[in-house]
């Protein structure tokens, strides 16, 4: 079996992994016996991932445990952040990553490996998505989209990256000013 064979059946078993998490997500429990169903008209469904109708990408939309499982073999995976330095720091992400920012990602195609399968990363996924598309245009092995934001919603743990304090200038010696003997 060759390489890309390999890799073309590891990413399409983790798709159809993913898509039957999303819908196990999605299934309608039948109410239990001795339960009752509210009498007056059901309320419009809150939009989750699940259900987002904004969401048209053909890059699968990752819940939190499609996402775990393909993170549980980091050997086969590559997490492409796409989200601005700010985000990252303010809201946090995964513990490893390559980060490419959106309008950066079609001229550093060169730097996306090809030999793992791809797992983009925005907030709430939607860019993430439209990159998921583009990558998979250029023949990238994407299995999913996933928003931090959505993530961590469904329970998950997000890590933060504290950016360093400042230096001050009385800390750090410079040529101009000599140092105490």
């Amino acid at each position: 079996m060759n390489s890309s064979f390999k890799t073309s059946a590891v990413a399409l078993a983790f798709v159809l992994f993913a898509a039957s998490a999303i819908a196990a997500d999605n299934a309608v429990q039948a109410p239990q016996a001795g339960e009752q169903q509210a009498a007056s008209a059901p309320a419009a469904a809150p939009v989750t991932p699940a259900n987002d109708p904004r969401y048209t990408y053909k890059t699968l939309r990752l819940n939190r445990a499609a996402f775990d499982s393909l993170a549980a073999r980091p050997e086969q995976i590559l997490i492409l952040d796409i989200r601005r330095p700010d985000e990252l720091t303010k809201i946090g992400g995964f513990p490893v990553y390559l980060s490419i920012q959106t309008n950066d990602v079609q001229k550093s195609l060169a730097y996306i490996p090809r030999d793992r399968v791809i797992v983009t990363v925005s907030n709430r996924a939607h860019r993430a998505g439209a990159i998921g598309d583009l990558l998979a245009s250029y023949g990238f092995h994407v299995v999913g989209a996933i928003g931090v934001l959505d993530y961590q919603d469904e329970g998950g743990t997000l890590t933060k990256i504290a950016p360093p304090p400042p230096r001050t200038a009385a800390a750090e010696p410079t040529a101009a000013t000599p140092q105490a003997k």
